[in-house]
């Protein structure tokens, strides 16, 4: 059966920080739908393994499906975020850095809606972000559907934000924490996995929220 794609489906995307829509080829565009593609410049993309044109998919919450990492910092957590990368690499991870890449001043929003539009796109498994304290790049990759970012400041804040909330970014204050700490603190995010059950109940009226306040800015 063919998947209708209204205008509806296409302002939805873009209002999650989409840009791209996967296909499989078996869609049918209504023309209101086409006007928006190139009104917002989405890219439509062959649908493949491990993607979806659908928000609402969950994650598996397997922490051994986190194996490609995007991370991004403001000038405050370069450095930080510089000796994680290595760091990771040396555990087996990919790694991407969506920047900054020096430490002259810069603006934390636009690393961390970066980092947050990819794990979304599932360009990444997973985001870590750093800051001073790991508070202001957390509100603001929250602010895109799908993601559930948590600073933590130790190990259990860590473990629970993976086995209560599945979340899918991690952010670090790098002026707050020391460096072994931060490293412990991700061992553990990376480790823990996602227990479901209530927890998953709860993680669903979340995006129920965050649907209906994407249907109350379209009305």
């Amino acid at each position: 059966m063919k998947k209708l794609i209204t205008e509806e489906i296409i302002l939805n995307l873009y209002k999650s920080g989409k840009s791209v829509l996967y296909v499989s080829g078996n869609e049918i565009f209504t023309p209101s739908a086409l006007d928006k593609i190139r009104e917002f410049n989405i890219s439509l993309e062959k649908e493949n393994r491990g993607t979806s044109s659908d928000f609402s998919r969950r994650d598996s919450g397997k922490a051994e499906d986190i194996k490609k990492i995007g991370l991004g910092s403001d000038h405050t957590g370069f450095a930080v975020k510089k000796e994680i990368i290595k760091y990771l690499a040396e555990k087996g991870y990919e790694t991407v850095d969506y920047g900054t890449y020096d430490e002259q001043s810069c603006d934390y929003p636009d690393f961390a809606l970066t980092v947050a539009k990819n794990v979304v796109l599932k360009e990444v498994d997973a985001g870590i972000i750093f800051d001073a304290t790991g508070i202001p790049s957390g509100i603001t990759a929250n602010k895109l559907p799908g993601i559930r970012a948590a600073t933590c400041y130790n190990e259990f804040s860590a473990k629970s934000s993976r086995e209560h909330n599945n979340a899918n970014v991690l952010v670090l204050g790098a002026k707050t924490l020391g460096i072994e700490t931060i490293k412990s603190i991700i061992d553990t995010w990376l480790s823990t996995d996602f227990l479901g059950g209530r927890h998953q109940r709860r993680l669903d009226k979340i995006k129920t929220i965050e649907i209906q306040l994407l249907k109350n800015r379209k009305d």
